[in-house]
């Protein structure tokens, strides 16, 4: 099934169904980095850096929000 098939179907959920389903996908998605909500001001740097030396040092390309979207959706 697609994204294109699924979601028409889950948003006709009431909400608390959907906030439930949110939540569960949520939950299965592995972030390959770090997250920075639980950091204080030097961690979220040095993380905020090292990703930034990623990008110049061409190791990781950028990708515009749109980009991104799409290849979700794929």
């Amino acid at each position: 099934m697609s994204i294109d098939q699924i979601a028409p179907e889950a948003l006709k959920l009431p909400v608390r169904e959907r906030a439930l389903l949110a939540a569960s996908l949520w939950e299965s998605i592995e972030d390959p980095y770090e997250l920075a909500a639980g950091l204080d001001d030097d961690e979220a740097t040095a993380l905020a850096e090292a990703r930034d030396r990623e990008l110049e040092s061409g190791a990781v390309a950028a990708l515009s929000h749109d980009e991104l979207m799409g290849r979700l959706r794929q």
